[in-house]
């Protein structure tokens, strides 16, 4: 059974930091993709980044500069790294999870098979 457990969400200020954790257990692919989505209140799931089992990493253009994803393979977590954080960077925050389809957006996620539970993000301005 594949189970992805996100931790690191809270409220901080605008300006501030946070650092999500994901951490996979369970699946069997050789080859994955592991995103973070964000969804605000009313809003569609948007994708903020990914990280291929390669090291490959993709950004939102809304989050360059200011987020960073990163893996540690052998602990088979990933992390999100929230910097200058933005009082529309609110959310709750979802790590998702599935193999790896060369050609495939990484920001779509109707395309991800597994999915965590959420973590909220709160910044106040």
């Amino acid at each position: 059974q594949v189970q992805l457990v996100e931790s690191g969400g809270g409220s901080v200020q605008a300006g501030g930091s946070l650092r999500l954790s994901c951490a996979a257990s369970g699946y069997t692919y050789s080859s994955r993709v592991m995103g973070w989505f964000r969804q605000a209140p009313g809003k569609d799931r948007r994708g903020v980044a990914c990280i291929y089992t390669t090291g490959l990493t993709y950004y939102a253009d809304s989050v360059k500069g200011r987020f960073t994803i990163s893996q540690d393979n052998a602990k088979n977590t990933v992390y999100l790294e929230m910097n200058s954080l933005k009082p529309e960077d609110t959310a709750m925050y979802y790590c998702a999870l599935r193999e790896t389809k060369y050609g495939a957006a990484w920001y779509v996620p109707q395309d991800y098979a597994y999915w965590g539970q959420g973590t909220q993000v709160t910044v106040s301005s």
